[in-house]
Parts: structure tokens; C-alpha cells; sequence
């Protein structure tokens, strides 16, 4: 008579599989993940496709990482945000799928067809249209697909605002994707999404899976797909080197400004120096940083430029002297490597001072490093240079960087994040 459990029905163990199966059955008849079968962890490629530039591959791995961490927990909300095709419909159904196999009441909807229903059932006032509205505010996981491609009625945008709003107050769990831009998102939802509290943040670079990688009969301008590894997490400020005072303050000088300039570019930023003191390294850090923000930097080393850009001229080129050049001078984010060390013809300087001059008359964000000094430059780009309002001028004044052992720095490596 004293066992805790005395007088309590208890379903008897031979049927306790059959009802968690069919409670699972159920979980998934109202997950609305039919249409979605083939969407796993297991058949999804964190690599991406052959070919993809080692930068995108990163961020497909670090989405898919993130999703399989929410899927185990199902704790907060997860907003993944990338292009069409890159993956992002096929990792929230991943997360429903493991989350519903795990018996979490789950609710799986493309936000288009959310409206739709919504409209439908205010306009033929269904009796379920309340009760329904409420399962989907209040389910444990709401997945949400597409949010932002919707042309949505001021009322619909309220109702979906009511969604978030209680989820958020709530604390449910939430799965957002969406191919837009936040600034194309309502206001307050937007806000919510925003909070870094509850929100984990994810945006995908890859392009679409089914369009090829890149025209083959186009040349690969930009190298930065080269210099991937390059980030303000690995550089090394080589703080258990003998720098003399004033090598290890312009060392760190050049850091922090980098790191600043990739959150904000504005202007010109310019690194000056020897060899091998970490120019090169610092520049290819802020496009990564702003190409993990989902934008298109251009990085390219000088002698490159030069050489694309007279092979133009070929009779069998595939692109056109005044798209390339175009391309290069009006990209949203210059990286130009190893200014001054091409040969100086005429025609050099001449293209290079074309393409800063017009950086400069329309102030378009700038990155350059060179081993040159200012006095050896072209006394017009050093005019531009020489405007403090526009650029800011760092020179590294630090011995070279010589690895030791295997590959191995002499210092510590400082990871900043």
C-alpha cells in the first residue's frame, strides 16, 4: 500500500511500443513534413559540390553543425538565411524530421502557405481557424520556410506578427529560414529576430546547389577563395616574439583597424610594409569576414589584374575589356594585393590610376597593401591616398614572419573573435 505508485492505471508493457508508435505517427501527420522525406542529416552534403571555393563550403559546414546542435536540444531560435537553393529548406527539414522522431510536437510550414491558410480561413470565417492558430503559436517546434517571400496584407503581416511575438514572449522554439534581406522583413519581427539572446544567426554563401559552380569560360578574377584560411581568428600578433616596442604597436594597430574596417568598410584602408609581415593575411581576413556576411568582395594581387586584364585583348577572350575593367572598379568591396610591385609601363599605371580614381571620386570601400612606399607610388594614387578624410595608411613596422618547425608559428597564435 506505501509504493508511490499504488492505485495509478499503468499501461501495460506489451502495448507501451505501440502506443509511443503511434503517438509518433501522429507527431508526424501534424508535422507536416510529408512532401520533405528525402530532406536528412544523412542526405545532406556539409561540403557542398566539387568545385565550391573552400569560404562557401565553411559556412555550409558551420550551418549544418548548428542545425544538428538544435535538433539535439531544440532550445531557442535558429534563423538560417542564404540564397535560393543553398541548402537551407533542406536543413530546417532535417531539424523537424529528428526533432518529430524524438516525439517534439512539431509543425513544418513554407510561411507562404501559412498566409494562404490564414487568408483562406478568415474569408470563409472556419470555426477550426482560432483553434488552428493557436496550435501553430503555441506547437513546441514551429519551423518556419521562406519568410519574407510572401506579399502579405496588412492584416496576414499582424497575423504573423502575433506568431512570433507569442513564440518570442514564450520562449518556444523556432527554426527560420529566409532568402531576404532583414531590412525586407516587418519592423518588429525583425527586431525579434535580432536578439542574439535567443537567436542564433546562420547565413549560408553557397549558391544554388542545381546551377553550376562558376562559367567555365569565364576567368576567376577573384583569389580569395585562395586565402580561405586567412581570419582575424589565426593571425598571429606574435606576442612571444623579441619585437622591439614600436614593431609589435604597429603590428597590433594593423589588427585593430582590420578588424574594424571588415564591421564597417568605409573609405580606403591601406597596409604598408616589408614582406611576409602579415599585409596580405589581414586583407584576405576582411573580405572572408565580409563575404561571411553574405557579400561579394573582390580580392586580387596586382601582376593578376594586369594580366586579365590584357588578355582581353585576345581576339579569343570570353569577357570584354570594359566589362572586366567595369567589374573591378565598381565591386562593393576592392581588396587590391601588392600595389607597386607590378612592372610600371605606362599602360599599368594608367589602368591602376583609372580604377582608384574612380574608388575615390565615388568613395567605394578600398583595401590595399603594398611593399612600396608612398614616395615610390604613383604621385597620383599617392594624392589619394595622402586624403585623410578617405584613407586611413598603416605601415607594419615588423621583421618578417618565420614560421618555425613544421609549419609551426614562433609565437602564439592570438585568436580574437
Amino acid at each position: 500500500m506505501h509504493h508511490p505508485d499504488f492505485g495509478k492505471v499503468e499501461v501495460c508493457s506489451c502495448r507501451k511500443q505501440a502506443l509511443q508508435d503511434s503517438q509518433h505517427r501522429h507527431i508526424y501527420q501534424v508535422s507536416n513534413l510529408g512532401a520533405f522525406e528525402h530532406m536528412t542529416f544523412d542526405t545532406f552534403n556539409p561540403q557542398g559540390r566539387v568545385g565550391l571555393p573552400e569560404s562557401q563550403a565553411m559556412t555550409l559546414s558551420f550551418a549544418f553543425n548548428q542545425a544538428q546542435h538544435f535538433a539535439q536540444n531544440v532550445e531557442g531560435w535558429l534563423l538560417m538565411t542564404g540564397g535560393y537553393g543553398c541548402g537551407k529548406t533542406h536543413l530546417a527539414a532535417a531539424i523537424a524530421r529528428e526533432a518529430v522522431s524524438r516525439g517534439v510536437p512539431t509543425l513544418f510550414l513554407t510561411v507562404p502557405d501559412l498566409l494562404d491558410w490564414l487568408r483562406a480561413s478568415f474569408d470563409r470565417s472556419d470555426a477550426n481557424y482560432e483553434e488552428r492558430f493557436n496550435e501553430i503559436r503555441n506547437i513546441q517546434l514551429l519551423v518556419l520556410d521562406d519568410l519574407g517571400t510572401q506579399n502579405a496584407t496588412p492584416w496576414v503581416q499582424e497575423k504573423l506578427f502575433q506568431i512570433f511575438d507569442h513564440r518570442y514572449v514564450s520562449r518556444l522554439p523556432l527554426v527560420v529560414t529566409s532568402n531576404q534581406d532583414m531590412d525586407a522583413v516587418d519592423g518588429r519581427i525583425r527586431s525579434r529576430l535580432g536578439d542574439p539572446g535567443l537567436v542564433t544567426r546562420v547565413r549560408i554563401t553557397a549558391p544554388d546547389y542545381r546551377s553550376p559552380v562558376h562559367d567555365s569560360n569565364h576567368p576567376q578574377l577573384s583569389a580569395l577563395h585562395l586565402h580561405a584560411r586567412c581570419t582575424f581568428g589565426n593571425f598571429s600578433l606574435r606576442e612571444h616574439e623579441k619585437l622591439e616596442a614600436g614593431e609589435k604597436q604597429s603590428l597590433e594597430k594593423a589588427f585593430q583597424a582590420a578588424q574594424h574596417f571588415a564591421e564597417k568598410p568605409r573609405g580606403w584602408l591601406v597596409f604598408l610594409g616589408g614582406y611576409a609581415i602579415g599585409k596580405t593575411h589581414l586583407s584576405a581576413a576582411i573580405g572572408n569576414y565580409r563575404h561571411a556576411e553574405g557579400e561579394q568582395p573582390m580580392f586580387v594581387v596586382v601582376p593578376d589584374l594586369l594580366d586579365h586584364l590584357r588578355a582581353t585583348f585576345s581576339p579569343s577572350s570570353p569577357v570584354s575589356y570594359d566589362r572586366l575593367l567595369d567589374d573591378v572598379r565598381t565591386s562593393p568591396l576592392l581588396i587590391l594585393d601588392d600595389l607597386g610591385t607590378q612592372s610600371a609601363t605606362p599602360w599599368a599605371r594608367e589602368k591602376l590610376y583609372q580604377i582608384l580614381n574612380y574608388r575615390y571620386v565615388a568613395e567605394l570601400p578600398t583595401v590595399i597593401t603594398s611593399v612600396a612606399t608612398l614616395d615610390e607610388m604613383d604621385e597620383r594614387i599617392r594624392s589619394r591616398m595622402l586624403d585623410k578624410r578617405i584613407c586611413q595608411i598603416y605601415l607594419i613596422d615588423a621583421p618578417p614572419y618565420r614560421p618555425s618547425g613544421a609549419g609551426m608559428p614562433r609565437g602564439k597564435t592570438t585568436r580574437r573573435t
